[in-house]
């Protein structure tokens, strides 16, 4: 058993991960301010090896003060963040590096003192930017971030390799998430898509053609623990890119497994760019498949499928409301 201390637990990822790692036996410590609520959290309370603590991890000692007179902790899983450039974009960026980065620091330097072993980072593959050659982006690749939060998760990703000592960083660029979690988002553009479709049977479709690296949450759960499963000297420092090359598709792509389940569906193309964040690439996951032995299981297609059953079927009611919503906002 291992105690594993997860911010942002309450979120999309967060509560997929907690789920597993219960469920494989570890201890899981759950951190989050609770912006979006914390239902996803509700039905692990009777685990005894689950606990949470309402924290902002903005605030200088959170950490500290969550887990005093706990036990040791193996690993940090830092996942609180705003996420996107339009929601870093509407907070300004004063208070996007505050939560984006400076938070980092301080929950890093914070698991340095209670004597953690690892700190996981969730980074992004938008830190890429706009690639200048005609192949697939990897982790030895420069950096050209096109937005507030690309720039935020870059300057993150800085700090923590610059640090030699303990916990040992490990941080995963990933790639854009899609598929069901106990609190769901809208704001993913396989989960959107299928919801617009389902909902209104019709799609806007900006920046046609562009091509995106996708993977199933549930696959990057798995990749999370492959990272805490791991010799800690062999992941200390490393970056990898978590997604599949199977998941290298472009827009036109994701929209026809959509239409292939609702080909009733009307398709509509605007030449529209939102100010940033302009990822038109294809990304390699060679490195994390050979390095920990990484493999996708699920496919967009399955994930397609998933979102629209469960809308269908009732499981998720309202999605347009804000708690599907990452920071109320939609992005393509």
């Amino acid at each position: 058993m291992k105690h594993i201390i997860i911010t942002g637990a309450a979120g999309y990822i967060g509560s997929s991960l907690t789920s597993e790692l219960l469920r494989l036996g570890h201890r899981v410590t759950a951190i989050d301010s609770l912006l979006f609520g914390g239902e996803s959290l509700i039905s692990f309370m009777p685990n005894p090896n689950f606990e949470f603590v309402k924290a902002n991890v903005t605030q200088p000692r959170a950490l500290l003060n969550a887990l005093r007179g706990k036990s040791q902790v193996d690993a940090v899983v830092h996942l609180a963040a705003v996420v996107g450039f339009p929601a870093c974009q509407a907070i300004g960026r004063d208070a996007a590096w505050r939560y984006n980065v400076e938070a980092v620091k301080s929950v890093y330097e914070q698991s340095a003192s209670l004597g953690v072993e690892r700190f996981l980072f969730s980074s992004s593959y938008s830190n890429y930017g706009a690639a200048d050659e005609n192949r697939p982006v990897n982790e030895t690749d420069s950096l050209n971030p096109q937005s507030l939060y690309a720039e935020t998760k870059v300057a993150a990703e800085e700090f923590l390799l610059a640090q030699d000592g303990n916990p040992a960083p490990l941080i995963f660029r990933l790639a854009t998430l899609y598929g069901i979690s106990p609190r769901t988002r809208f704001d993913l553009i396989v989960n959107q898509f299928v919801l617009e479709a389902f909902a209104k049977r019709e799609l806007i479709i900006y920046q046609r053609g562009y091509s995106r690296s996708f993977i199933h949450l549930q696959d990057v759960v798995r990749g999370i623990i492959l990272g805490l499963d791991a010799d800690v000297e062999k992941v200390r420092g490393q970056v990898y890119n978590l997604g599949t090359d199977d998941g290298n598709l472009t827009k036109d792509e994701i929209v026809n497994l959509v239409l292939k389940r609702l080909p009733e569906t009307h398709i509509h193309y605007k030449d529209l760019t939102f100010g940033g964040d302009m990822r038109d690439i294809t990304v390699s996951f060679e490195k994390i498949k050979r390095e920990l032995g990484f493999d996708a299981i699920l496919t967009a297609d399955e994930g397609v499928r998933e979102v629209l059953y469960a809308l269908q079927s009732g499981l998720i009611k309202d999605p347009q409301n804000g708690r599907y919503r990452n920071a109320r906002f939609i992005v393509q």
